[in-house]
């Protein structure tokens, strides 16, 4: 695995002159903010020696290099998901290669149903916490002592000094910002009423299919770690609506502006 992930960074070495310190993650519908990336270079994950290929729609598949609030930055256009059949070292190992890059800040945004009855369609959620719901964990397996600790802490998996800047930055631009905790589920299917109560119950306030693994590998890899969903459904009892894979895009389009703003501004400020 070692060699693996360093023949993969060697690579993209060769390929980026200049190293960033901070890499995103772009969830389904949400690759629009790469056109705010300037002087961008496009890899496509074919062509990065060991990569996964992205198979779901509103996932582009490629590893964007550019600048973004005057940073670089290192974006993927498209994520890898459980429900794809890939296994979790799979899911993650974009975030290996990240580590062994250097990168030292991951923002990671999704697309989410929101459970919490206070959500809108539209909302943009500031993830201030999770629950593992995944069948599969990530570190599950060996450990390898070169990329973090067998029992990695996750007390503060979502980075708080970089939530307290996107906080204020939210509130000097007047963009609405919901708060709240993510569940991660293997997907592929939308949950039932029963479900969304379910979650809902345990603490959750969205839930989506991703974001989650990629976090605790984060973690285990030392950086920090900012995170957004896009509330693009409602898993709210007496609410819930049937809903598709296009609807779920078309809402993340709608609100990526807002995101992206955000972002952008972290950082500049980082």
């Amino acid at each position: 695995m070692l060699e693996i992930i360093k023949q993969t960074a060697d690579y993209l070495r060769k390929k980026i002159h200049e190293i960033p310190n901070t890499a995103i993650i772009l969830g389904t519908g949400l690759g629009e903010l790469v056109h705010e990336i300037e002087d961008k270079n496009e890899i496509p994950y074919a062509e990065i020696p060991n990569f996964p290929l992205s198979t779901v729609e509103g996932h582009s598949g490629k590893l964007i290099v550019g600048t973004l609030g005057g940073k670089k930055v290192l974006a993927m256009q498209g994520r890898f998901h459980y429900y794809e059949g890939y296994n979790m070292q799979e899911v993650t190992f974009p975030i290996r290669v990240f580590q062994a890059l250097g990168i030292q800040y991951l923002f990671v945004s999704n697309a989410a149903g929101g459970m919490n009855s206070s959500f809108d369609i539209g909302d943009i959620m500031l993830i201030e916490d999770h629950i593992n719901m995944f069948p599969e964990h990530p570190l599950h397996g060996k450990n390898y002592n070169e990329l973090g600790t067998r029992f990695p802490d996750m007390s503060e998996a979502y980075d708080r000094e970089l939530r307290l800047l996107a906080m204020n930055i939210a509130k000097e631009k007047n963009i609405k910002l919901q708060h709240g905790v993510y569940v991660g589920v293997q997907g592929p299917t939308f949950e039932t009423p029963a479900e969304y109560n379910f979650f809902r119950i345990i603490g959750g306030d969205a839930v989506g299919m991703s974001t989650v693994p990629e976090v605790i590998v984060a973690n285990h890899a030392k950086m920090k770690v900012l995170a957004f969903s896009i509330i693009t459904d409602l898993g709210v009892i007496g609410k819930i609506v049937e809903v598709s894979h296009e609807d779920v895009q078309e809402a993340a389009k709608i609100a990526q502006p807002k995101m992206a703003e955000i972002m952008r501004a972290v950082i500049q400020k980082i």
